[in-house]
């Protein structure tokens, strides 16, 4: 089945842009094309596209607003596409596919329809999966089809401790703004997070990156089964711990694979010794 897809900007060269670049790719239908954002509202709640490119900033009412008025629940997945790298954040709060910065290149437009195109199979794959459980409630009653369910795919997201709704789940990867660009860093890379002032960096190997966030919000989007705070300044990948090794007056320092030492706070010594046992 095509992928329907609704393209949303009041920039007519923009429109024709996105539909030439849409052309390029098998399994596209572009349902519509609209440049407002009332239009927006109107053409998604009547078909119902399966992926919107959804302009930013817009004369009447913004891609926010669009996203709003529909609400997350039925909006359709959707990749941000803008002159204005200041909407990123707010993109991903809303559970944006991607976020494409304009001037973007024909290879950027394919990694992030892509990804796109791998999120409708997760979608589709765990819909299919609901509708034959469902099917098998109404001829074999609810035991079999409890028993069916367990070997259906299932859309959920690794938390270490069970499954969630994916809206729920820990991020895989970060977002980072650096000269006009934006690029992500997947979270089994990170070695370490560092609070700096208002910001926090993101040590991977010998590189690293600052975003604009706080300790506290980060570590709530990390797996706790992946990431441990040492310290009120430092969370640490639990696989990059070589050992801990004591320091002065009753103190640790935590040593990771390439070497640094990181200071482990008292206030979360006894918090790291449980996660590193139950990885023993």
């Amino acid at each position: 089945m095509p992928i329907r897809v609704l393209i949303v900007d009041d920039e007519p060269i923009a429109r024709r842009r996105l539909r030439r670049l849409l052309r390029l790719e098998d399994d596209v239908d572009v349902v519509g094309e609209v440049g407002s954002g009332r239009e927006a509202i109107e053409t998604i709640g009547r078909d119902r596209p399966d992926l919107v490119l959804l302009d930013v900033q817009m004369p009447d009412v913004d891609g926010f607003g669009v996203v709003e008025a529909l609400g997350i629940e039925k909006m359709p997945p959707t990749i941000f596409v803008t002159a204005y790298n200041e909407y990123a954040v707010r993109a991903f709060d809303v559970h944006a596919i991607d976020y494409l910065l304009k001037p973007f290149d024909g290879e950027r437009f394919k990694a992030a329809f892509q990804r796109a195109r791998l999120h409708l199979e997760q979608v589709s794959s765990a819909e299919q999966g609901r509708r034959i459980k469902a099917l098998l409630e109404q001829v074999l009653g609810e035991g079999a089809a409890a028993a069916a369910g367990a070997s259906q795919p299932q859309l959920t997201a690794h938390t270490g401790g069970g499954q969630v709704p994916p809206r729920h789940r820990f991020v895989d990867r970060l977002m980072v703004k650096h000269d006009g660009r934006v690029f992500f860093v997947k979270v089994t890379d990170v070695d370490w997070f560092e609070a700096s002032g208002n910001y926090v960096r993101i040590h991977t190997g010998k590189v690293s990156h600052l975003i604009r966030e706080t300790m506290q919000r980060v570590e709530s989007q990390l797996d706790p089964s992946m990431f441990v705070r040492i310290h009120r300044a430092v969370i640490v990948n639990l696989d990059r711990i070589r050992e801990l090794q004591p320091w002065f007056a009753g103190d640790y320092v935590v040593i990771l694979r390439d070497g640094r030492q990181l200071k482990l706070s008292r206030t979360y010594r006894e918090h790291l010794h449980t996660r590193m046992q139950r990885l023993a």
